[in-house]
């Protein structure tokens, strides 16, 4: 991520993220989460920001690119499990439509899982409700290859469950 992370910066300026600017010019970044210089040092100041509202931006960003290139979406559909052809190679996917209860499957050439983490293992997360390992597991079932399955995301600022009286701020 870090030797092609530059350019993919670029490619989301030339498609509209409005990256906010210094004086001179250059993109703004900032420290987040986790960011450290010499593991564990000083805080390295490594993402692209668009103001406070990086993410949303960059959700308008890529959904205007899909209405730009008339990209088909399945909005309220969930999917079940990748297929997989007698070779072993993943053809597409099954999924059920929420609305109807209709399973229908999905061929294609290529399969990208971006299903989000599981971040709702945990008790108190800011990862979204819909991020239950859906797609870690459609994986897992299909025997596709897993890595790096400890690196969910998590912020230290949420609460934590202290005995019976209730939340308290994590004092980090």
């Amino acid at each position: 991520m870090c030797k092609t992370g530059p350019e993919a910066i670029l490619e989301l300026e030339h498609m509209g993220l409005p990256f906010s600017r210094l004086d001179d010019g250059r993109i703004y970044q900032r420290p987040f989460g986790g960011q450290s210089k010499n593991f564990g040092g000083e805080q390295a100041a490594r993402t692209a920001a668009a103001a406070d509202r990086t993410g949303h931006a960059l959700l308008h960003t890529l959904y205007q690119q899909n209405l730009k290139n008339h990209t088909t979406i399945f909005s309220e559909w969930y999917a079940l499990d990748l297929v997989k052809n007698q070779d072993g190679a993943v053809v597409g996917c099954t999924a059920l439509c929420i609305e109807t209860g209709e399973v229908v499957y999905f061929k294609a050439r290529a399969t990208v899982l971006a299903t989000g983490g599981a971040g709702r293992i945990y008790q108190s997360t800011t990862n979204a409700h819909i991020n239950t390992g859906d797609g870690v597991g459609m994986a897992i079932r299909a025997g596709v290859p897993v890595q790096d399955m400890e690196m969910w995301q998590f912020h230290l600022d949420r609460y934590c469950r202290c005995g019976r009286t209730g939340h308290r701020r994590v004092p980090w």
